[in-house]
């Protein structure tokens, strides 16, 4: 069956006529002959509204008990049995009554729609679940019926219903949406102008950017390429020079202009990965656009100009900005530039602008060159080859007569090996001592700085430019090779913080820790205060450098937000190492936070588990306590009574009444302390070896005669057990087993050895459980089956389950061969742990 369509009346508060457009569409829709049912319609008693219901089949309502009142809530069943085409159903943001098959009225409506009916609903903008924040900030009112934002972003169609906040003030005062006694509240609160012109904005902006979704969606899906000028979005083209802060302020400008501009900073890198473009300067172009209100993009590709128009035309793009070039004259010769290029093939429905900045006309530039990146001893064995090689190798060619041009290739070769040894300084050198000593005594005329010959001028002069190409190239080489490794360091690094965000296994100091031993610190540290006056704490430190307790004392400090910082001793770091610095402390921050978000939990996790056990123990003392005691004072009561003369008979069973009650209200109690002992983690075994078979028969106690069947043999090991709490265990293991077992068939409570742990089974012939309720049995305040309340609070197992793993034991539920169910309780026999005292520490507490 195809899936129903979903139509959306969107509106900005109450009262600005989405039902009231909602009911006109469906009577647009019956007179077309469409079957269109209200499924649930809600007026509230405006005579309009009200009116538009009149000639429409209504599906009458579920009527719902709840807290002593009757609500009227749509009835699903009814018209999915109905099986309209179309179905209204107003408000879909609804909370429906307790009772309701679901929580939620979209709910309802999912299941309509899964039924093949198209449903037309209505909700306004402050319903939406992310935008819950954002009202509350503006009306002061917290929204507690919500709908996701996902559920409305999947209609077919949302029409927005608007209303100027001046209409919607006067339809209020005119008592058209509210009835007379509330109306000057609400235009006091609420239904104030700026609250109204807020709550419009928000919906006329969420319908804006849901219409633009659709239409990149549509552009995608039939291809269209050209652009569509809808509205203003500017691509910024960057290089990552310092012109690029000039170029996205100039956009961002252009954009202000008009309404709905946005700014897209592109840059384009060559898929190479060699780019002479800073990463701290594109780092600080990004923080600039996004301060901005922009968005900051990375595209890879060879042709730039193409890859610039391929961008902003698929972004739908209307404006690009770009810087003049930074090319001097000359190098012109070699194409017309990146901004004449875009200029000429934008098309006439891309306007281009060329901003000029101050690095216009002068030159890019190489990157200078540092010869550290080579190491220290092959610059020196550079400086040597480069200076010292052309003498020597003149005196070495002055003994034998090889010719000029080989005299030139050996002096050319020195010089190759002066850059491949010491970079581009060195074998100029060389080129340049190389050049004059062959001038000096090869060039006729010889031992004279004059050339006769101008072949030979061309010659040197190829020489001395070979020489500074082969030296540049092996520069540039060295550059690249520092930097990748540079840039493999910075991945690994960044790859393990990814890692760590997708596992969420580091803990704050480990990665703080981490931090210190990148950089080569000597402590590090994180932290924060609650606001710009509030004093600096610290949330965690490694390392034993001076404590560090304001961001401003550190040698190094990488800012988190406005309230938080990562803090650094030792040394102060290159500029280039923060950009991954500032990774790891987003990365601290996020750490903190989730650690203190679980923490959170885990107080929330205690405190609710605390308000269930506090509720079951109210329970328990309402019914379960005070059955016993109506019991015992009944019986007291009558004793004392001297209207009836009683005899010894009935004073004997009266007696025996009393007697019960109170050992069964004792039972009680005992279990409900144990229980809050084992929830707040007092319980303190003292740990001791003993015989089995000493303690099994006191814990017979609570049992009639006869209904226990006991077979511990002798020859068991002995047990490292608290005598108390396994007396307790096994009474209630054994009580619990009399319970449910038939009365004619007793229980049977086996021991035995296995390995180094000793187990006691406690097996009766009773209805057992099934094995997906074995675990629960355990929980606390749990009845199996249709057992009485009269029968217990439902802690006996919890309590016994409880009191094993205190001593180090397991307590688990199996089947009974033939029927019934086995409680094994497992011990661990003496002699097994090497570190056990005939007493355990005292202050040794199991939770």
């Amino acid at each position: 069956m195809a899936r129903g369509k979903l139509r959306i009346y969107l509106g900005a508060a109450p009262g600005v006529g989405k039902t009231y457009a909602m009911l006109s569409e469906a009577h647009r829709r019956v007179e077309r002959g469409t079957d269109c049912v209200v499924a649930l319609v809600e007026h509230h008693d405006r005579p309009r509204t009200e009116v538009m219901l009149r000639g429409l089949e209504q599906v009458p309502r579920r009527e719902l008990e709840y807290r002593g009142g009757v609500f009227p809530e749509m009835d699903l069943d009814a018209v999915l049995a109905r099986a309209p085409r179309v179905a209204l159903v107003d408000e879909l943001a609804h909370t429906n009554v307790p009772g309701s098959r679901n929580a939620k009225r979209w709910q309802d409506v999912e299941e309509l729609l899964a039924a093949g009916i198209d449903v037309v609903s209505t909700v306004n903008i402050q319903h939406l679940e992310s935008l819950g924040d954002v009202v509350e900030s503006i009306t002061g009112v917290r929204q507690q019926e919500t709908v996701p934002d996902e559920v409305v972003r999947r209609a077919d169609q949302v029409e927005l219903v608007d209303m100027s906040p001046e209409a919607l003030r006067r339809r209020m005062a005119h008592g058209n949406i509210y009835q007379p006694d509330k109306v000057d509240a609400a235009l006091s609160n609420y239904f104030r102008p700026g609250n109204l012109t807020a709550l419009r904005e928000l919906a006329l902006l969420w319908v804006a950017d849901r219409v633009d979704a659709h239409l990149t969606r549509y552009r995608s899906e039939h291809r269209v390429s050209r652009i569509w000028g809808s509205r203003e979005r500017i691509v910024v083209g960057l290089t990552g020079g310092p012109e690029g802060r000039t170029l996205i302020r100039r956009a961002a400008r252009l954009a202000e202009k008009g309404a709905g501009g946005e700014v897209l900073a592109v840059y384009i890198a060559r898929s190479d990965g060699l780019t002479s473009a800073s990463p701290k300067e594109l780092a600080l172009q990004r923080t600039l656009a996004e301060d901005l209100g922009g968005t900051f993009h990375h595209v890879v590709g060879d042709d730039i100009p193409a890859a610039l128009l391929s961008f902003a035309r698929g972004v739908n793009a209307t404006q690009i900005v770009l810087g003049s070039s930074r090319r001097k004259t000359w190098q012109y010769v070699f194409g017309p530039g990146v901004g004449a290029t875009v200029a000429r093939e934008s098309g006439p429905d891309l306007d281009v602008h060329i901003v000029t900045h101050d690095e216009v006309a002068k030159g890019r530039g190489l990157p200078v060159a540092r010869g550290a990146r080579l190491g220290r001893s092959r610059r020196v064995w550079g400086w040597i080859t480069g200076v010292a090689g052309p003498p020597v190798l003149t005196a070495l060619l002055s003994t034998v007569d090889l010719g000029l041009a080989n005299d030139m290739l050996l002096f050319l070769a020195l010089t190759v090996a002066a850059a491949l040894l010491g970079g581009l300084l060195p074998a100029l050198a060389s080129a340049a001592v190389g050049s004059l000593l062959l001038n000096y005594f090869y060039t006729p005329p010889l031992h004279r700085w004059t050339i006769a010959d101008p072949k030979n001028i061309v010659a040197i002069v190829i020489f001395v430019a070979v020489g500074a190409a082969v030296a540049s190239v092996v520069d540039l080489a060295a550059r690249r090779t520092h930097q990748a490794a540079r840039l493999r360091a910075e991945s690994e690094i960044l790859s393990f913080l990814a890692g760590n965000v997708l596992r969420g296994e580091t803990g704050l100091e480990e990665l703080l820790e981490r931090v210190r031993e990148t950089f080569g610190m000597e402590s590090a540290a994180l932290l924060e205060r609650e606001s710009d006056v509030a004093p600096w704490t610290c949330a965690g430190r490694v390392g034993q450098g001076r404590p560090v307790e304001r961001p401003d004392q550190a040698d190094v400090d990488m800012p988190v937000g406005d309230h938080m910082a990562l803090a650094l001793t030792g040394r102060v770091l290159p500029a280039e190492d923060r950009r991954v610095l500032a990774a790891f402390a987003a990365q601290a921050a996020v750490v903190l936070d989730r650690r203190r978000l679980r923490e959170e939990a885990d107080r929330a996790r205690a405190l609710a588990e605390g308000n269930r056990i506090r509720t079951a123990l109210l329970a328990a003392v309402s019914h379960d306590l005070r059955t016993p005691l109506a019991g015992i004072k009944a019986a007291v009561s009558s004793l004392r009574s001297e209207d009836v003369e009683w005899s010894e008979e009935d004073r004997a069973e009266l007696l025996e009444g009393i007697e019960e009650g109170a050992d069964r209200l004792d039972h009680l109690v005992g279990n409900l302390l144990d229980m809050s002992r084992l929830q707040t983690g007092t319980v303190t075994p003292l740990i001791r070896e003993i015989d089995l078979d000493e303690v099994a028969p006191m814990a017979l106690g609570g049992v009639p005669e006869g209904s226990v069947e006991l077979d511990v043999p002798e020859s068991l090991p002995m047990v490292e057990v608290d005598p108390g709490l396994l007396e307790r265990a096994m009474a209630n293991l054994v009580e619990n087993a009399v319970k449910y077992g038939p009365p004619d068939v007793p229980v049977l409570v086996a021991a035995s050895a296995l390995a180094d742990r000793v187990e006691v089974r406690v097996a009766d012939r009773g209805p057992g459980v099934p094995d997906t309720a074995k675990e629960r049995i355990f929980e606390p305040f749990q009845r199996y089956g249709d057992a009485p309340r009269g029968a217990g609070v439902g802690l006996g197992l919890a309590v016994a389950r409880g009191f094993a793993e205190a001593m180090g034991g397991t307590l688990n539920a199996e089947d009974t061969p033939g029927g019934g169910l086995t409680m094994v309780l497992t011990l661990r026999a003496a002699g097994t742990r090497p570190d056990v005292l005939p007493l355990a520490e005292p202050e040794r507490q199991v939770s």
